[in-house]
Protein backbone atom coordinates (compact mmCIF):
# COMPACT_ATOMS: atom_id res chain seq x y z
CA UNK A 1 0.00 0.00 0.00
CA UNK A 2 1.32 3.49 -1.40
CA UNK A 3 1.72 6.04 1.52
CA UNK A 4 0.61 9.44 -0.40
CA UNK A 5 1.13 11.57 2.39
CA UNK A 6 3.71 14.58 1.30
CA UNK A 7 2.67 13.69 -2.47
CA UNK A 8 0.80 15.13 -5.15
CA UNK A 9 -2.04 13.58 -4.99
CA UNK A 10 -2.63 12.05 -8.43
CA UNK A 11 -5.00 13.64 -10.89
CA UNK A 12 -7.13 12.32 -12.99
CA UNK A 13 -10.21 13.21 -15.66
CA UNK A 14 -13.25 11.02 -15.48
CA UNK A 15 -16.58 11.06 -15.61
CA UNK A 16 -18.69 12.13 -12.85
CA UNK A 17 -22.18 13.58 -11.31
CA UNK A 18 -22.78 16.27 -10.01
CA UNK A 19 -25.89 18.02 -7.93
CA UNK A 20 -27.19 15.19 -7.39
CA UNK A 21 -27.82 14.08 -11.73
CA UNK A 22 -25.83 16.52 -13.59
CA UNK A 23 -22.80 14.49 -15.68
CA UNK A 24 -19.64 15.64 -16.27
CA UNK A 25 -17.29 14.43 -18.70
CA UNK A 26 -14.23 15.44 -17.62
CA UNK A 27 -14.26 16.14 -14.08
CA UNK A 28 -10.66 16.15 -11.78
CA UNK A 29 -9.49 17.55 -8.67
CA UNK A 30 -7.26 20.01 -10.66
CA UNK A 31 -10.47 22.89 -10.43
CA UNK A 32 -9.74 22.94 -6.59
CA UNK A 33 -5.54 23.83 -7.02
CA UNK A 34 -5.07 26.69 -4.97
CA UNK A 35 -8.69 27.69 -3.99
CA UNK A 36 -10.05 24.49 -1.84
CA UNK A 37 -9.18 21.36 0.68
CA UNK A 38 -10.27 18.54 -0.48
CA UNK A 39 -11.74 15.52 1.23
CA UNK A 40 -11.52 12.42 -1.68
CA UNK A 41 -12.85 9.41 -0.71
CA UNK A 42 -12.84 6.03 -2.51
CA UNK A 43 -16.05 3.39 -1.54
CA UNK A 44 -16.48 -0.11 -3.04
CA UNK A 45 -20.03 -0.12 -4.86
CA UNK A 46 -22.91 1.22 -5.51
CA UNK A 47 -26.13 -0.43 -4.32
CA UNK A 48 -24.38 -2.02 -0.99
CA UNK A 49 -25.11 -1.06 2.67
CA UNK A 50 -21.90 0.47 4.13
CA UNK A 51 -21.35 2.33 1.48
CA UNK A 52 -24.64 4.77 1.73
CA UNK A 53 -24.15 5.01 5.70
CA UNK A 54 -20.46 6.48 4.61
CA UNK A 55 -21.97 9.01 2.23
CA UNK A 56 -24.99 9.63 3.76
CA UNK A 57 -22.84 11.08 6.55
CA UNK A 58 -20.37 12.64 4.75
CA UNK A 59 -23.70 14.77 2.86
CA UNK A 60 -24.93 15.25 6.24
CA UNK A 61 -21.86 17.48 7.49
CA UNK A 62 -20.94 19.04 4.54
CA UNK A 63 -21.94 22.38 5.34
CA UNK A 64 -19.25 22.11 7.80
CA UNK A 65 -16.95 20.73 5.28
CA UNK A 66 -17.81 23.82 3.44
CA UNK A 67 -17.39 25.97 5.87
CA UNK A 68 -13.83 25.05 6.23
CA UNK A 69 -13.49 25.51 2.43
CA UNK A 70 -13.35 21.56 2.01
CA UNK A 71 -15.01 19.89 -0.99
CA UNK A 72 -15.77 16.70 -0.80
CA UNK A 73 -15.67 14.40 -3.64
CA UNK A 74 -16.67 10.68 -3.40
CA UNK A 75 -15.57 8.05 -6.14
CA UNK A 76 -16.28 3.82 -6.66
CA UNK A 77 -15.84 2.09 -9.93
CA UNK A 78 -19.25 2.41 -10.77
CA UNK A 79 -20.97 3.72 -14.24
CA UNK A 80 -22.20 7.34 -13.66
CA UNK A 81 -25.17 5.60 -15.16
CA UNK A 82 -24.79 3.66 -11.84
CA UNK A 83 -24.15 6.93 -9.47
CA UNK A 84 -27.37 8.69 -10.97
CA UNK A 85 -29.45 5.39 -10.66
CA UNK A 86 -28.69 5.37 -7.06
CA UNK A 87 -28.95 9.12 -6.07
CA UNK A 88 -32.28 8.95 -7.74
CA UNK A 89 -33.22 5.85 -5.39
CA UNK A 90 -34.66 7.28 -2.13
CA UNK A 91 -33.23 6.27 0.71
CA UNK A 92 -36.11 4.64 2.73
CA UNK A 93 -35.39 2.12 -0.59
CA UNK A 94 -31.58 2.11 0.19
CA UNK A 95 -30.56 5.11 -2.55
CA UNK A 96 -28.58 8.27 -1.40
CA UNK A 97 -31.55 10.67 -2.90
CA UNK A 98 -30.19 14.06 -1.71
CA UNK A 99 -26.50 13.82 -1.53
CA UNK A 100 -25.19 16.63 -3.78
CA UNK A 101 -21.35 16.71 -3.92
CA UNK A 102 -19.84 14.78 -6.77
CA UNK A 103 -19.61 11.05 -7.22
CA UNK A 104 -16.47 9.90 -9.75
CA UNK A 105 -16.51 6.95 -11.91
CA UNK A 106 -13.42 5.15 -12.09
CA UNK A 107 -14.77 2.47 -14.76
CA UNK A 108 -11.03 1.76 -15.49
CA UNK A 109 -9.97 1.23 -12.33
CA UNK A 110 -6.97 3.63 -13.06
CA UNK A 111 -8.16 6.29 -10.09
CA UNK A 112 -7.85 3.55 -7.81
CA UNK A 113 -4.80 1.93 -8.79
CA UNK A 114 -2.93 5.40 -8.76
CA UNK A 115 -4.41 5.77 -4.79
CA UNK A 116 -3.79 2.25 -4.37
CA UNK A 117 -6.75 1.25 -2.74
CA UNK A 118 -7.61 -1.35 -5.49
CA UNK A 119 -8.75 -4.68 -3.58
CA UNK A 120 -6.90 -6.70 -5.85
CA UNK A 121 -4.65 -6.36 -8.55
CA UNK A 122 -4.04 -7.87 -12.42
CA UNK A 123 -1.23 -10.33 -13.34
CA UNK A 124 -0.62 -12.16 -16.12
CA UNK A 125 -0.52 -15.93 -16.43
CA UNK A 126 1.79 -16.99 -19.01
CA UNK A 127 0.09 -20.71 -19.09
CA UNK A 128 -3.08 -19.55 -19.83
CA UNK A 129 -1.74 -16.54 -21.77
CA UNK A 130 -3.96 -14.17 -20.37
CA UNK A 131 -4.33 -11.56 -17.54
CA UNK A 132 -6.05 -12.03 -14.56
CA UNK A 133 -7.35 -9.91 -11.74
CA UNK A 134 -6.95 -11.37 -8.40
CA UNK A 135 -9.11 -10.29 -5.76
CA UNK A 136 -12.28 -7.76 -5.30
CA UNK A 137 -12.29 -5.38 -8.67
CA UNK A 138 -13.61 -2.41 -6.55
CA UNK A 139 -11.95 -0.15 -4.23
CA UNK A 140 -10.96 0.05 -0.46
CA UNK A 141 -12.53 2.77 2.05
CA UNK A 142 -9.58 5.45 1.32
CA UNK A 143 -10.16 8.56 1.88
CA UNK A 144 -7.32 11.23 1.44
CA UNK A 145 -7.11 14.92 2.84
CA UNK A 146 -5.57 16.85 0.03
CA UNK A 147 -4.74 20.63 0.54
CA UNK A 148 -4.75 23.57 -1.47
CA UNK A 149 -1.36 23.16 -2.98
CA UNK A 150 -2.74 19.60 -4.16
CA UNK A 151 -0.67 17.82 -1.55
CA UNK A 152 -2.10 14.45 0.35
CA UNK A 153 -1.65 15.68 4.33
CA UNK A 154 -3.57 12.73 5.59
CA UNK A 155 -4.93 9.08 4.12
CA UNK A 156 -6.40 6.59 6.01
CA UNK A 157 -7.62 3.24 4.28
CA UNK A 158 -10.20 0.63 6.06
CA UNK A 159 -11.41 -2.99 4.45
CA UNK A 160 -14.27 -3.53 2.89
CA UNK A 161 -16.40 -4.06 5.90
CA UNK A 162 -15.17 -0.79 7.86
CA UNK A 163 -17.13 2.02 7.83
CA UNK A 164 -14.73 5.50 8.61
CA UNK A 165 -15.45 8.37 10.74
CA UNK A 166 -16.54 11.31 9.11
CA UNK A 167 -16.35 13.13 11.98
CA UNK A 168 -12.10 12.29 12.18
CA UNK A 169 -12.06 13.39 8.71
CA UNK A 170 -13.23 17.14 9.78
CA UNK A 171 -11.01 16.66 12.55
CA UNK A 172 -8.20 15.87 10.60
CA UNK A 173 -9.54 18.91 8.28
CA UNK A 174 -9.26 21.31 11.66
CA UNK A 175 -5.63 19.60 12.46
CA UNK A 176 -3.91 20.94 9.45
CA UNK A 177 -5.59 24.52 8.86
CA UNK A 178 -4.97 25.13 12.70
CA UNK A 179 -1.63 24.32 12.06
CA UNK A 180 -1.16 26.35 8.88
CA UNK A 181 -2.82 29.51 10.68
CA UNK A 182 -0.62 29.25 13.89
CA UNK A 183 1.90 27.03 13.28
CA UNK A 184 1.14 24.98 16.20
CA UNK A 185 0.70 20.96 16.23
CA UNK A 186 -1.78 19.22 17.51
CA UNK A 187 -1.65 16.54 19.89
CA UNK A 188 -3.50 13.11 20.09
CA UNK A 189 -7.04 13.61 20.49
CA UNK A 190 -6.77 17.29 19.66
CA UNK A 191 -10.05 18.97 18.39
CA UNK A 192 -10.80 22.94 17.03
CA UNK A 193 -10.61 24.68 20.38
CA UNK A 194 -8.17 22.78 22.73
CA UNK A 195 -4.74 24.02 23.36
CA UNK A 196 -2.10 22.88 20.70
CA UNK A 197 2.01 22.59 21.32
CA UNK A 198 4.78 25.00 20.31
CA UNK A 199 6.76 22.38 18.00
CA UNK A 200 9.79 22.54 20.36
CA UNK A 201 10.77 20.74 23.40
CA UNK A 202 9.94 23.07 25.52
CA UNK A 203 6.60 23.60 24.39
CA UNK A 204 6.02 19.85 24.88
CA UNK A 205 6.85 20.13 28.33
CA UNK A 206 4.61 22.58 28.91
CA UNK A 207 1.66 20.93 27.32
CA UNK A 208 2.59 17.85 29.07
CA UNK A 209 2.75 19.13 32.33
CA UNK A 210 -0.64 20.73 32.01
CA UNK A 211 -2.16 16.78 31.81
Amino acid sequence: MSVLVGKKAPLFEAEAVVSGNEFVEKFSLEQYIGKKYVIFFFYPLDFTFVCPTEILAFQRKLDEFEKRNVAVVGCSIDSKFSHRAWLSMEQKDGGIRGVIFPLVSDRSKTISMNYDVLAGEYDYDEEADQYLFDGEAMAYRGLFLIDKQGIVRHQVVNDLPLGRSVEEALRMVDALQHFEEHGDVCPADWHAGDEAMKPTPEGVADYLSKY
